[in-house]
């Protein structure tokens, strides 16, 4: 049931369908055959999932995100700002709590960036950074197909900036 952790109106839905399509006991079996294929897609599920090179993972999050109403803009955002941290921690020194004070971040922020930076160079951090503004203004109209700068965005992040 966690497809529905943000719409309880349609958690309450899918338990009366639940209740009243099911002889018996609820098991979690029965959940699973009714409501497995359902994901619930945040904008931060399909950032990290491109930024940890999971190209064919972050493109099937972000196309079901957006054939269930993900609005692209907020999605551009994630990417925005999970760069914007890596390439803020990407040249500090020191333990996560210090580096942390100085950047304005929380420890657990700092500790991510330097995981998600593995396998990034400067160029294909500076180059996705400038893929997210493009697709930025791509999303807000500067584009006619604002899903195509979208997929573009992934696969260049997914890349770690090395694609384009």
């Amino acid at each position: 049931m966690s497809a529905f952790v943000d719409d309880l109106a349609e958690l309450a839905g899918a338990c009366q369908q639940l209740l009243a399509d099911t002889d018996g006991e609820i098991t979690e079996q029965t959940v699973q055959k009714y409501y497995g294929g359902r994901v619930e897609v945040n904008s931060f599920a399909v950032a990290d999932a491109a930024i940890a090179g999971r190209h064919g993972e972050a493109l099937g999050l972000l196309r079901h995100a957006l054939a269930t109403g993900a609005d692209p803009v907020p999605m551009v955002a994630a990417f925005a700002m999970k760069l914007r941290t890596m390439a803020k921690v990407g040249g500090t020194r020191g333990s996560g709590g210090q580096v942390a004070s100085q950047l304005g971040l929380a420890p657990w922020q700092v500790d991510r960036a330097r995981r998600d930076l593995q396998g990034w160079n400067e160029e294909g951090l500076g180059r996705a950074i400038l893929t997210v503004a493009e697709t930025d203004a791509a999303v807000k109209g500067a584009q006619r197909d604002p899903v195509y700068a979208l997929e573009t965005l992934v696969r260049v992040v997914a890349d770690r900036g090395l694609a384009l």
